[in-house]
């Protein structure tokens, strides 16, 4: 999912360059049988069983998934050697065209097997989709499935939806709502987060004057948190346990398996408006490429066409722990797949609305300025 970072992407290159060095981390991988085999780095929902039991039963070929907990780190470990290791890595939307491509650490995919298959998506998603292309827009990177409003999330018994929605992440400046609210510790998107509720777009160059901004609101938002935690359920709880009335960075994402057990009152929102042309939301897009891999797997691109079945696309919608719409959903063979609560669980009815209220995740090129900044007022927060 989304980019959740919890370490400085600059200052992780070099320890990943040293394991590199020493045979990098899973020795013995790359010199596996190629034809029978596939390795795929991913967010967690990929490496669920529902998802590859299938698949290895149709092929039977040994297919081994390793979770990922963040982007920058997933990228670095292919700079470290592991193009040896993986066959698809699966990561949010700007690091294949920003990064992977233009560093030879994937490979273009057929766009005549592959082109089709975005034109049966939503129709934001239609073939040739910006994210994913390169940048000269003749090369297709990878496949896109899961994406999703990421934002903050509230008790609507509390706090309407209409209220957050008008009122953006301007409601945990609010003094009254000091000591209400919790941070779902994500640090990347919590540093996103920040920004826009400082008015800074989070996905430029800043000033002097908006890094001031941002670092002044770092430590308002800590100061005034009631709870901090990595742990959504946990965080899901104190909402429906009336602990915390919101929490500052959420969404679709996070809200979903509490809405799918009932307690439709826990609700992401994205705001109407904010610092980013206009738009006061982010959501991420997940992108599945193919890894540059000097021995590669033979059955990589058959995944990639595999997960793009309604009932597979379902599955990885559903996978383990939390809930999301994916692009396929613009199939109606795929939206046949998705039961009444199912639609609510991922906030269907408002989906469009809040997608038009956002832009797009992408990379913040003053991140390692702003983690540091974030990191003090955290540890200033927790001492």
């Amino acid at each position: 999912m989304s980019g959740f970072n919890r370490r400085n992407f600059l200052q992780t290159t070099g320890a990943f360059a040293l394991a590199a060095a020493h045979g990098g981390a899973f020795p013995g991988i790359a010199n596996a049988a190629r034809t029978d085999e596939l390795n795929i780095y991913c967010w967690e929902g990929y490496n669920s069983d529902d998802v590859l039991d299938p698949f290895r039963r149709e092929t039977g070929a040994k297919v081994r998934a390793e979770g990922l907990t963040s982007d920058p780190d997933a990228v670095n470990r292919l700079r470290a050697g592991e193009t040896k290791v993986w066959d698809l890595i699966n990561l949010n939307n700007p690091w294949a065209r920003e990064m992977m491509w233009p560093e030879g650490l994937i490979k273009e995919l057929d766009r005549d097997r592959f082109d089709p298959m975005f034109n049966d998506m939503m129709p934001a998603f239609h073939a040739p989709y910006e994210w994913a292309m390169d940048k000269t827009g003749e090369h297709l990177l990878g496949m896109t499935q899961r994406f999703g409003p990421f934002n903050f999330v509230v008790n609507t018994d509390k706090i309407s939806r209409a209220m957050g929605e008008d009122q953006g992440f301007n409601i945990f400046l609010d003094p009254a709502m000091k000591g209400k609210y919790g941070i779902l510790t994500y640090d990347n998107w919590n540093i996103y987060h920040m920004c826009v509720t400082a008015g800074v777009d989070p996905f430029k160059s800043h000033s002097k004057a908006e890094i001031d901004a941002y670092a002044k609101v770092c430590k308002q938002i800590f100061n005034g948190a009631k709870l901090l935690t990595d742990d959504l359920v946990a965080m899901n709880l104190a909402l429906i346990n009336g602990e915390i009335d919101a929490y500052f960075t959420g969404g679709t994402y996070t809200a979903s398996p509490a809405r799918f057990d009932g307690s439709k009152q826990v609700r992401g929102i994205t705001p109407k408006s904010g610092p980013m042309n206009g738009k006061g939301g982010i959501v991420w897009i997940e992108l599945t490429s193919l890894v540059n891999n000097p021995n590669p797997s033979t059955i990589a691109e058959d995944f990639l066409a595999y997960v793009q079945r309604p009932e597979v696309s379902k599955k990885v919608a559903f996978a383990e722990g939390t809930y999301n719409p994916v692009t396929q959903m613009g199939s109606k063979e795929v939206m046949a797949q998705f039961n009444k609560d199912e639609l609510d669980a991922i906030q269907w009815d408002t989906l469009e609305e809040e997608m038009s209220n956002s832009t797009d995740y992408d990379i913040n090129p003053d991140y390692a300025e702003m983690y540091d900044i974030y990191s003090a007022a955290k540890r200033e927060r927790e001492s």
